[in-house]
């Protein structure tokens, strides 16, 4: 049986990048929640999609056999919290977070990395605006919907850690 694994952090946290090496470790697909809730279109602006095709592109990922997925989103994905075998929470710290940011927003500006959205000075303002919150209002609110979950919730410094998920899939919780 394929493991199933839910990601989750601030932005700049690391997501994205544990999940590409999650991915390519354990031959599982992995999504952007992102990509759920926007419609991506190259000249931009993004489109929303509607909750109704949000849900079915979602419910679609998690009716498959293993899967990774990725995202800051906790009001509508609690049924990949169910069906999950991980919860895994990034609590990078925010110098790191801010770093990131800074730094992914530069390398797709300059155009050395395709991007998910077209970068700009105000998408900049809101990740960093994003990122502050998070530990203020969103971790603590997380922290709460996750207690149901504890038991399969590992909390992570830093994306770096990839070891210690692959022992945890594998059934070393050390």
């Amino acid at each position: 049986m394929q493991p199933k694994i839910h990601i989750i952090g601030s932005v700049g946290s690391g997501k994205s990048t544990l999940a590409r090496k999650l991915s390519a470790t354990l031959d599982l697909p992995y999504y952007e929640l992102d990509n759920i809730v926007w419609r991506r279109v190259p000249e931009g602006p993004d489109i929303r999609n509607p909750d109704e095709e949000r849900d079915r592109l979602f419910h679609g990922i998690l009716a498959t056999d293993g899967w990774i997925v990725e995202g800051a989103h906790r009001n509508w994905v609690q049924p990949s919290w169910e069906r999950a075998d991980l919860i895994v929470y990034l609590d990078t710290p925010i110098r790191k977070r801010n770093y990131r940011i800074l730094k992914r927003f530069l390398v797709q500006k300059l155009g050395f990395e395709k991007g998910n959205y077209k970068q700009s000075f105000d998408m900049l303002a809101k990740m960093y605006r994003w990122s502050y919150n998070h530990a203020r209002t969103d971790k603590p609110k997380l922290m709460e919907q996750l207690k149901p979950y504890g038991d399969k919730l590992v909390i992570l410094a830093d994306n770096t850690e990839l070891d210690r998920v692959i022992r945890h899939v594998r059934g070393d919780k050390r």
